[in-house]
């Protein structure tokens, strides 16, 4: 037994001592590992050393360690055996080293490309074919896993338990090294992008262009974010719209939307971000766009851009973050980003909103036919626009921009500077009409008004502005025209160039107005009493008039006439004229209303339209001209002005002026008859618009009324005509017209008409 035991101990000695032998190679091995990772200073350099000691021990063609990425959920990779020296990142999720890192336990597969951990787009990218895989947890001195370690394809056969067990020895000897080497890079990132963050911050704050600082924020916000794309909307406060500008050079465009609407409008009106993972999931987002553009939205990162005072004035908006959904430090950086150019970007807008109100003034200032200087505190003129210079007779602005105002005002045009310093003096507007200044060898007739600029508070004197309007020739001609007549008829007239004394034919609308009773009236108000109430009441009508664009021609007497369609047609000249009668007619109501409140003596008007051709045009000496209508349209409107009264009617319209009319009014045919004057009939019509229920109660059903009694009246029918007449006075006592028509039939029973008889009745008097 001795002697077996002797033998079997001798036998064991070479195995155990190879044992304590490789127990000791793997010492020296980790010590190595300690020694050597502990000497490198940067991650990189740590990574290639240990990969390059695993291989050697291992005997693998290639091996990898995945660190992981808890700001991304990824597990990346700088180093890897080979030409191929770059950054690889997969989900922490995916693939064998995902699987390792998930359960946190080391796995050995024998056959790569069918096994179910695998994932093959790693060996696509690094043009590398795996076989057989070794993967091991990287944990710390906690037990924390920092990674994992990969070791792929074993030269001289499978991986074995104790290659694992090796290699997680290995990578833990360098786990803390690992570890704080990683910590020292995440700072030294983080330094650099913040010193990169800080210098963006400093360029784009000094740009001024909103433009170019809208593309340039835009663009660094998709770098920073590593996204496919970014817009900056910027708030309207004028129209409440979000802007924005897209493309560069001829391909820019604007785009706008209302400030509520979309994702970037809840966030504009809410101001609070929102962090989209998957667009197409949530219901606040509109795929419509996507349709547009053919653009795939995946993720979406929209946050408020405030100012200093904490308003919001735009959003941030970026879609598409490259490897997944955009993170918590995403939002964060983003957030930390507009803050800091939210000054920049009000500025710009700032200085954009002044620019358009200059480019506005200058505009203008351009398009007045006045002349403007504009003079600085010192005497020198500081600004003129191309009329001042035209009036001045000057050619260039080099000509008066820099120049003292003294030198240029001076001789037989003092009386201006003089004008000034008086302004600079007391600050009080100065105002010169027709007076004359000398340039070019011309005398010039002009109205000057010199005005004191100062500053909004009212406390810095900016100096004097000059506005100069040039009179002489035709201008002077159109301020005395503009006396006698309407402004429009003298700007027409020499904007046309034609003979101040000629005329035209033109179609138009004739009104006449007059007030009944008013011998009567002007014995009761004595002469001042007239002329006083006369003012009152045109002051009434011709406001009236003109709200409807209507043309005064003259008042005769206690008459109005007017026309419609000059100097300047519309396409419802025919409906201004009866608006303006009615609006006339309503007016008076109230306007007597008042009267009677006050004891005084209430007026009656009729007004007469007719639309027919006339001859317009200025009737007179070149001393003394009016601009007037004459013509048959013009004497029918007179002749239904005074039927008025024969039909007990305020308003009437001859059937020329009733087959125009674009709108619908209360209307009744009340007659065919031949003026005074004229052989051809013509229809007429009452306008019962400006009545209520009050001043005519039953108006439709007593219009149906007349018009039957109409009929049986133009059809001989004389009892039936007054049966209806009667039903219609029923209706309404008031309705005058029903008598007349009344005593019209009993008229004609008595007096039978002849054979021919058509209906007409024929005007005896004007």
């Amino acid at each position: 037994m001795a002697r077996t035991t002797n033998k079997t101990s001798v036998t064991r000695t070479p195995a155990r001592r190879q044992t304590q032998k490789e127990r000791l190679r793997q010492m020296e091995v980790l010590l190595k590992i300690s020694s050597l990772v502990s000497a490198k200073e940067s991650l990189d350099d740590i990574l290639e050393t240990l990969l390059q000691i695993t291989n050697q021990e291992i005997g693998a063609e290639r091996s990898s360690l995945f660190v992981h990425d808890d700001r991304t959920g990824e597990l990346y990779s700088r180093v890897a055996q080979g030409n191929y020296r770059r950054e690889i990142r997969i989900l922490d999720t995916t693939g064998v080293a995902g699987h390792v890192f998930q359960t946190n336990e080391a796995l050995i597969v024998d056959d790569a490309y069918n096994n179910e951990f695998f994932n093959p787009e790693v060996d696509q990218q690094t043009n590398f074919e795996t076989r057989s895989i070794l993967c091991v947890p990287v944990r710390d001195g906690s037990g924390n896993i920092l990674g994992v370690a990969q070791a792929l394809n074993k030269i001289d056969g499978p991986f074995t338990e104790e290659d694992k067990h090796y290699l997680e020895l290995m990578t833990s000897q360098a786990a803390l090294a690992l570890k704080n080497s990683q910590f020292v890079e995440r700072m030294e990132t983080t330094r650099k992008q913040e010193m990169e963050f800080l210098d963006l911050v400093s360029k784009l704050t000094s740009e001024i262009d909103i433009g170019v600082l809208l593309q340039k924020v835009m663009t660094e916000a998709r770098r920073m974010l590593n996204a496919e794309r970014s817009t900056l909307f910027m708030n309207d406060e004028q129209t409440n719209e979000l802007w924005s500008e897209v493309g560069e050079g001829e391909n820019k465009s604007e785009i706008r939307f209302p400030n509520h609407l979309g994702i970037a409008g809840a966030v504009f009106t809410s101001g609070e971000s929102v962090n989209i993972p998957y667009a197409y999931a949530d219901l606040r987002f509109n795929p419509a766009f996507d349709r547009q553009t053919g653009f795939f939205t995946r993720s979406i990162l929209c946050v408020p851009v405030a100012n200093k005072q904490g308003k919001v004035i735009g959003v941030t908006q970026v879609l598409n973050k490259r490897g997944g959904p955009f993170t918590e430090e995403d939002e964060s950086r983003l957030r930390a980003f507009t803050a800091q150019i939210a000054i920049g970007l009000e500025n710009a807008s700032m200085f954009s909103n002044i620019q358009r109100i200059k480019n506005y003034n200058e505009s203008m200032l351009e398009s007045m036919s006045n002349g403007v200087l504009t003079i600085d505190d010192g005497g020198e003129i500081v600004t003129c626009n191309s009329a001042a210079l035209s009036i001045l007779k000057m050619e260039h602005p080099d000509e008066l921009i820099g120049k003292p105002s003294q030198e240029i005002f001076s001789g037989s045009n003092g009386w201006v500077q003089k004008r000034i310093a008086r302004v600079m003096q007391t600050r009080e507007q100065e105002i010169a009409m027709d007076h004359e200044i000398y340039f070019g060898g011309e005398e010039i007739s002009v109205n000057m008004t010199i005005l004191d600029l100062v500053s909004p508070d009212d406390e810095d004197d900016l100096g004097t502005m000059v506005m100069i309007e040039d009179i002489s020739g035709e201008k002077r001609v159109r301020a005395t025209m503009a006396r006698y007549m309407d402004p429009g008829i003298a700007d027409q007239m020499l904007a046309g160039g034609e003979d101040i004394m000629g005329g035209a034919s033109k179609v138009a609308t004739v009104l006449f107005s007059d007030i009944r009773g008013f011998t009567t009236l002007t014995e009761a108000l004595g002469p001042q009493g007239t002329v006083s109430l006369l003012n009152e009441y045109f002051t009434i009508m011709v406001d009236i008039l003109q709200s409807e664009e209507g043309m005064l021609d003259k008042f005769i007497g206690d008459a109005m006439m007017a026309a419609f369609g000059l100097p300047v047609a519309h396409d419802d000249d025919e409906d201004r004229a009866v608006r303006t009668a009615i609006k006339m007619i309503r007016q008076l109501d109230r306007w007597n209303a008042e009267r009677e409140r006050a004891n005084l003596i209430p007026i009656h008007i009729g007004i007469g339209l007719n639309t027919d051709s006339v001859v317009c045009g200025n009737i007179g000496s070149p001393k003394r001209m009016d601009y007037t209508l004459i013509g048959d349209g013009v004497n029918l409107a007179a002749r239904l002005e005074s039927a008025c009264k024969q039909y007990a009617a305020q308003i009437l319209v001859s059937e020329h002026t009733v087959e125009k009319l674009r709108g619908t009014y209360r209307l009744r045919d009340i007659d065919s008859v031949i003026v005074k004057g004229k052989t051809e009939p013509v229809v007429i019509y009452e306008v019962l618009d400006y009545h209520s229920d009050a001043s005519f109660p039953n108006l439709m059903e007593v219009v149906n009324y007349f018009r039957e009694g109409r009929r049986h009246y133009l059809a001989r029918h004389w009892q039936k005509a007054i049966d209806h007449f009667n039903k219609a006075l029923s209706l309404n006592p008031a309705d005058k017209l029903s008598q007349i028509y009344i005593d019209r039939c009993h008229l004609m029973q008595e007096n039978p008409p002849a054979e021919d008889w058509d209906g007409v009745w024929v005007m005896q008097s004007k």
